[in-house]
């Protein structure tokens, strides 16, 4: 069975990524207690979807007094996404504080129309302190030096997707 097939609930999905972005940030096993936290619901929810989870290989329990739960590469595939071993990094500033994060991905919709762009940004991480109507300024990117600041219009359960108002985009000019 290909991991793309396994066909998995909302709320499997949000268990997921929050377990994958904790593993991402700690490189280590995650409580159950942890992604419990993350998603505001029981210990014991959790650990019965983590059980289901398990059971068609997309999560691995660790035991001993360091144990927890680890994604494994079909978890990655499933959330079509990379682990953090070939990511790079970029700054993410809110507020005056800056935060090194992984982007897997910003969407642009409407940047023919800037008064009605919006970025849909994708963390490989979990960025709790962020909330709706924050400034922040995401960038520059790596291969490109794209850089995108706007308001926080919305941000996902799990807090590794920011939907952004764009205030401004700016990306260098190279002549050729």
């Amino acid at each position: 069975m290909n991991a793309r097939d396994i066909d998995l609930s909302t709320t499997q999905i949000q268990l997921l990524t929050a377990l994958c972005n904790e593993h991402d940030v700690e490189d280590a096993p995650v409580t159950s207690g942890a992604v419990a936290t993350v998603l505001d619901r029981s210990s014991g929810t959790i650990q019965n979807q983590l059980a289901n989870l398990q059971s068609v290989g997309l999560v691995e329990s660790m035991q001993g007094p360091t144990g927890g739960y680890r994604p494994t590469e079909a978890a990655y595939e499933v959330l079509d996404r990379e682990s953090l071993d070939n990511a790079e990094t970029v700054t993410v500033s809110q507020a005056f504080e800056r935060v090194d994060a992984t982007v897997e991905a910003i969407d642009l919709t409407n940047v023919h129309h800037p008064t009605e762009c919006t970025a849909h940004v994708h963390f490989q991480a979990t960025l709790p302190a962020i909330s709706i109507g924050d400034p922040i300024v995401v960038g520059p990117t790596p291969s490109s030096a794209l850089v995108v600041a706007g308001e926080v219009t919305a941000v996902t359960e799990t807090a590794d997707e920011v939907v952004l108002d764009v205030r401004r985009i700016d990306a260098p000019v190279t002549e050729e």
